[in-house]
């Protein structure tokens, strides 16, 4: 009975040690959020255990450029198209177009902090981050063919009343400090009947709702932006970082209001996208990776990267040079003559072959008459 405890107990030791590894070869988690409407991602995993061990940043970054509609890059290793295989669905016709990528700063992994359950983080692909890239290239082509909204562009003028409706349309409730604007208390309830309070006059918590303010209002925006070139269907990324968690960490540490700001966040990401799933009608992919590697604040691991093809060889030699106003006149009138020259004899071919058609003999014509013999 000993010896089975022993080798139990050598198990359990094994195994944690593999745990830790796993943890300290990894610098985070990305999550792949599918549409409820329209399968654009492989099936979840029943049991919530990841698909894929790890992940490299740039083949998260193959990943976007493949949902917003275009081809992975060339530099994808064979390893990182099979990686691709695994996430995305086969057909290349079904494409969402559209892609919701946030960046949380500063947390490896949420369910280390706070539960997933009745979020849409419950049952994303998930997989663990590797840490031998420190870029996520998202690789686009020119920009008449993709539209940009950075979610985390914080707004210029701030009002009570925006945070108001904020956090209703989360939930909470907001009440304004009448000596001094910007000053008032949210409250947002959780789980387990418990609610969170956040001083707009604390500096850590007044970053963190700041943030949540612009995610809400940055997306409101797409969504007018959307409906407006809904007629032109180009393909639309929703991207940014968040940095809220990370500033609450550092003034209160990793647990407690940090938690409770963490469940906060994923409940606004839940509804932020179906908000979106309903204005997108179903045709958006969600990506949210949540980085622990420490970066400069003015830096971010989600990077673009145009492959706009370089001049054609009929404009190579205007592109080269300085070009005077002289030299365009005398370009656009050789261009203008040509043509001119060039419509006025195909008018002239026309008028005489309609001309000599309708004055031929009718036995002359080959067409309608090849079995006649002719003279």
């Amino acid at each position: 009975m000993d010896s089975r405890v022993r080798v139990i107990f050598h198990l359990l030791i094994v195994a944690s040690l593999l745990c830790i590894q796993s943890r300290a070869d990894s610098t985070g988690t990305v999550f792949f959020i599918d549409s409820p409407k329209h399968q654009y991602l492989r099936s979840s995993s029943p049991n919530g255990v990841d698909q894929l061990h790890s992940m490299l940043l740039s083949e998260v970054g193959a990943a976007v450029s493949v949902l917003l509609g275009f081809a992975p890059p060339a530099t994808l290793s064979e390893s990182g198209s099979s990686k691709l295989n695994e996430v995305l669905m086969p057909n290349p016709f079904n494409r969402p177009r559209a892609v919701f990528m946030l960046e949380v700063r500063g947390v490896d992994d949420p369910k280390f902090m706070v539960k997933l359950d009745n979020t849409r983080f419950s049952d994303a692909y998930s997989s663990k981050i590797s840490p031998s890239s420190n870029k996520v290239d998202i690789q686009l082509p020119d920009e008449d063919e993709v539209s940009v909204i950075f979610v985390d562009e914080q707004l210029e003028e701030r009002t009570d009343k925006e945070i108001h409706d904020f956090a209703s349309w989360l939930g909470g409730s907001y009440v304004a400090d009448a000596s001094e604007p910007l000053n008032g208390e949210l409250t947002f309830p959780l789980s387990n009947d418990i609610n969170l309070n956040l001083q707009m006059s604390k500096k850590a918590e007044r970053e963190f709702t700041l943030s949540l303010l612009a995610l809400f209002h940055n997306m409101k925006r797409a969504m007018e932006m959307h409906e407006a070139q809904n007629m032109l269907r180009s393909a639309e990324l929703m991207m940014g970082s968040f940095d809220g968690i990370k500033a609450l960490q550092d003034q209160y540490g990793p647990e407690g209001v940090a938690q409770q700001g963490m469940e906060l966040l994923l409940a606004t990401l839940s509804k932020i996208f179906d908000s979106l799933q309903t204005a997108y009608k179903g045709r958006i992919v969600g990506v949210t990776l949540f980085n622990m590697t420490p970066m400069p604040e003015s830096e971010t691991v989600l990077n673009l990267i145009s492959t706009s093809s370089s001049p054609s060889p009929r404009w190579l030699a205007e592109a080269e040079g300085s070009i005077n106003a002289t030299t365009i006149a005398e370009v656009l009138l050789v261009r203008w003559t040509l043509a001119w020259l060039t419509g006025i004899i195909l008018v002239i071919a026309t008028l005489m072959g309609i001309y000599f058609l309708l004055n031929m003999p009718l036995t002359r014509d080959t067409l309608l008459y090849s079995n006649v013999k002719l003279d």
